[in-house]
Parts: C-alpha cells; sequence; structure tokens
C-alpha cells in the first residue's frame, strides 16, 4: 500500500514549511503511526508529530457542466529542529 502519495504545494504549506511542518496527499486508509513511520524511511527524517484531515469533495463548474473534486486524505507532519525534507 502506498501511503505517501505526493506534497500538496500551496501557498499555505510553503508558510508552513517556516516553522517546520510539511503537507502531503496521502492514502485515505492510512492511520497517523503509518504517516510517521513511513516519512521517517522515506526521508530519514525525526517526526515530531502528525495531524490529518479529510478534504471532503467541493462543487465545481465549467461552462453549464457541473462536477466535484476528489476527495483526500491530507497529512500535516511537523519535523523535529533542524531536519528538513527537499521534494
Amino acid at each position: 500500500m502506498n501511503i505517501i502519495l505526493a506534497p500538496v504545494i500551496t501557498e499555505k504549506s510553503e508558510k508552513l514549511k517556516l516553522d517546520n511542518v510539511y503537507v502531503f496527499k496521502v492514502n485515505s486508509k492510512a492511520n497517523k503511526t503509518q504517516i510517521k513511520n513511513e516519512i521517517e524511511k522515506q526521508f530519514k527524517v525525526k517526526v515530531v508529530s502528525v495531524n490529518t484531515l479529510n478534504a471532503v469533495q467541493k462543487k465545481r463548474r465549467v461552462g453549464r457542466y457541473t462536477g466535484l473534486t476528489t476527495a483526500y486524505k491530507k497529512a500535516y507532519v511537523k519535523l523535529a529542529k533542524g531536519s528538513s525534507i527537499e521534494y
């Protein structure tokens, strides 16, 4: 099972990097412990805490057609002081 799917790159996530918090799109079935272990294994860093949330679907329109964005799970990963991730 792939746990970490992709980094989330937005203005908010770039500001959070200054506080050593990184944001990732993760598998919706993964729990905090699995996410922590996978981040530590892949990037060789020390994780202090993991906060998760489920991003819900939103309605979007393209012309006269309506649809929904995809729902996904997002993880905010706080690293120990002195650690950083390059992606």
